[in-house]
């Protein structure tokens, strides 16, 4: 199931760039956020591409919400994590697809196809970064580890001023990429104030296998808490400390 999520994720990832610099309408959506053909499109793509393959399964799709299954089994996809980069031409946007089960996240995939990067990971199978085994970083102090973020703006006065005060550097190299860095070790914690279940469905299984941790802002293991914090598992009490909410 795992290459099967792979090869769904890099089919509808390829087809975000046949439309990746070109002249897109650009659609607000209720929540202001940004939809294009592509995002529509993509997801198209993975849904059929499920149906036909899990037709038993559940999808959740952030365009087309529901498709209900029988197999006690769910497929969550978002087709363009980070929409704001893609129609501006920034290549840090990626399809993210996980399959969600009783036990929780299964199996997740971020394919960022204008970096050529694909992180997945599988229940007890491990996490990899093109097909080659991957670890997050060892490191042991705030100071100095690299914290991302999609936006530090969606943070408040108290969070940024206790993440600054502690010494972390900070990035804004965010959406799905900044959790890559964190499961590929080259950066040691990725943060998300506002999000939802498709934007992090991926995150819980890709990060533990690649020995790290994922929860939401209260420390709960879950990805639909409508936020969560990455991290290399060393420092996430300490973060959760930091940028953590009751």
């Amino acid at each position: 199931m795992l290459a099967d999520a792979v090869a769904i994720a890099r089919t509808a990832g390829d087809f975000t760039m046949q439309h990746w610099n070109s002249k897109l309408d650009i659609e607000s959506k209720s929540d202001g956020s940004e939809v294009t053909i592509a995002d529509r499109g993509a997801e198209q793509i993975v849904r059929n591409l499920l149906a036909a393959q899990f037709p038993n399964d559940a999808i959740l799709g952030e365009e087309y919400g529901t498709t209900h299954g029988t197999s006690g089994l769910t497929w969550v996809v978002d087709p363009i994590d980070g929409t704001y980069a893609f129609v501006r031409g920034v290549p840090l946007f990626s399809t993210l697809l996980a399959l969600v089960g009783p036990a929780g996240v299964e199996v997740g995939v971020i394919y960022l196809p204008a970096l050529d990067m694909m992180v997945a990971a599988g229940r007890g199978v491990g996490c990899f970064a093109n097909g080659v085994t991957t670890k997050v970083s060892t490191t042991t102090q705030l100071d100095g580890a690299l914290l991302c973020t999609s936006d530090w703006s969606a943070s408040s006065i108290e969070q940024l001023t206790a993440v600054h005060g502690a010494g972390l550097k900070m990035r804004t190299w965010g959406d799905a990429y900044g959790y890559a860095m964190v499961a590929l070790g080259r950066a040691d914690a990725m943060v998300d104030p506002i999000c939802s279940a498709w934007d992090l469905a991926p995150m819980p299984i890709i990060l533990s296998e690649a020995g790290g941790r994922f929860t939401d802002l209260t420390g709960v293991e879950r990805h639909d808490g409508g936020h969560g914090l990455a991290s290399n598992g060393i420092l996430h009490e300490q973060l959760l400390g930091l940028v953590g909410v009751q």
